[in-house]
C-alpha cells in the first residue's frame, strides 16, 4: 500500500483575536489583535506535518462553503501540497468559523463556533476507495454532528467511518474536541474498537474513562495517568493510547509499556496564544508513528511540535521542520510539573 496520510474532519477559520483580559459577563476588555487562519482537526494536523516534512503525501477530506472562506481554506491547503480534490464545496451553509478570544498574557483561549458547512459533511462524503497513503485521521468527534449520530450496527457514524477504513487496510486514529458536556463516553467509546491509535487531552481522557486526571487543586494526578491509558484499552483502542496536557505526554502501547515525557520548560513570555497546540502535537505523533519512532522519541517531537505552535498566536504559523523543531529541545529544557 502506498504509504501517505489522509486526514478527514472538521475545516474552519479561525478568527483569533488578542484580548487584554477575559471579562466578566456585561463587561468589557479591548482586543488588541486580530489574525485570521485555517482551524481544525484537519485543516492543522495535515498543515502542521506538510510543514514539519514537506515529501509526505497527504490528502483532505472534508467539507467547505462555497464561499471566500472556502477558498481561503482550500488555497492554504493547496499551497502546501495537500489533495483537496475530496475536500466538498456545499451550497447548503457556509464555511465553519471561529472567534478565538485568546487572552494577550497567558495565552488562555476560549471558542464561539459556527458548525456552518462541517455539520453538512457525512460518511457519504468519503469514499473509500480513494483514500490515498496507509494511514486514516478522523476529528474532531462530538464537533461532527452527522458522525457523531447514532448507528444501530456500529454505535455511531463515525465508528463506521473508522470500521470501513480498517476493512481497506489503512491505520486508523481520531482525535476528540474539548467540548463541556457529558457527550463523551456515550459518542466516543464507539469510535475505540475500531481505532488503532488514539490521541487526545487530558480532560477528553478523563471524561471518556471516567476516570479524574486532575485534582480539587487543578494538578494532574500522575498516577492516574496510566490508569486512564489502561481504561482506553478496554474500551478497545487497539495499538496506543496517547494522552497529551500542558505538563507533558502519556503514552501507553498494546503491550502495556507506559511512557511519559514531560513538557519543555519555555521561559516567560514565550508563548503568544494556545490555538491549536493539541493538533501540533498530534500532528507530531501521527509523523512519529508514520516514521516508526519508538515512544520516547514520539513523545518529544510531539510535545516539541506543540512548543513550536505555541510561538505564535495562530494554529499554523509557529510549525517548523522538523529539525527546527527538535532544535527547541537543545535550548529548552524538559521539566517534569507533574511532581
Amino acid at each position: 500500500m502506498e504509504k501517505g496520510m489522509t486526514i478527514a474532519g472538521n475545516l474552519i477559520v479561525d478568527y483569533v483575536k488578542t484580548i487584554d483580559s477575559y471579562p466578566q459577563i456585561g463587561m468589557l476588555s479591548s482586543i488588541t489583535n486580530i489574525t485570521k487562519c485555517v482551524g481544525g482537526c484537519a485543516a492543522n494536523t495535515l498543515v502542521d506535518i506538510a510543514k514539519m516534512d514537506p515529501l509526505v503525501p497527504l490528502q483532505c477530506i472534508g467539507t467547505v462553503g462555497d464561499d471566500e472562506n472556502g477558498q481561503y481554506v482550500l488555497s492554504v491547503l493547496d499551497e502546501h501540497n495537500i489533495d483537496i480534490r475530496s475536500v466538498r464545496k456545499s451550497g447548503e451553509a457556509p464555511t465553519s468559523f471561529t472567534d478565538v478570544m485568546s487572552v494577550r498574557d497567558t495565552g488562555e483561549r476560549t471558542f464561539f463556533h459556527a458548525r456552518g458547512a462541517n455539520a453538512t459533511f457525512s460518511i457519504d462524503d468519503i469514499d473509500f476507495n480513494k483514500i490515498k497513503g496507509d494511514m486514516f485521521h478522523i476529528g474532531y468527534a462530538l464537533l461532527l454532528d452527522s458522525f457523531d449520530k447514532s448507528d444501530r450496527e456500529y454505535g455511531t457514524v463515525m465508528a463506521k467511518a473508522l470500521c470501513f477504513a480498517k476493512e481497506k487496510g489503512l491505520k486508523t486514529s481520531m482525535d476528540v474536541v474539548s467540548e463541556n458536556s457529558n457527550r463523551f463516553e456515550g459518542v466516543v467509546s464507539s469510535s475505540l474498537k475500531y481505532c488503532d491509535y488514539f490521541i487526545a487531552n487530558e480532560i477528553e481522557s478523563s471524561m471518556i474513562s471516567n476516570i479524574p486526571a486532575r485534582d480539587n487543586q487543578g494538578k494532574i494526578i500522575s498516577e492516574n495517568m496510566k490508569l486512564i491509558c489502561e481504561a482506553l484499552f478496554a474500551k478497545g483502542v487497539n495499538e496506543m493510547a496517547v494522552i497529551h496536557a500542558p505538563e507533558g505526554g502519556w503514552l501507553m502501547d498494546r503491550r502495556g509499556k507506559f511512557t511519559f515525557v514531560p513538557a519543555l520548560d519555555l521561559p516567560h513570555g514565550y508563548i503568544k496564544g494556545t490555538v491549536g497546540a493539541g493538533d501540533a502535537f498530534c500532528a507530531g505523533m501521527l509523523y512519529s508513528i508514520y516514521k516508526e519512532l519508538d515512544a520516547e522519541k514520539a513523545l518529544r517531537l510531539a510535545s516539541a511540535a506543540a512548543a513550536a505552535c505555541l510561538s505564535h498566536e495562530n494554529s499554523i504559523d509557529g510549525m517548523r521542520k522538523i529539525s527546527e523543531i527538535m532544535e527547541l529541545e537543545k535550548k529548552f529544557m524538559r521539566y517534569d510539573q507533574t511532581i
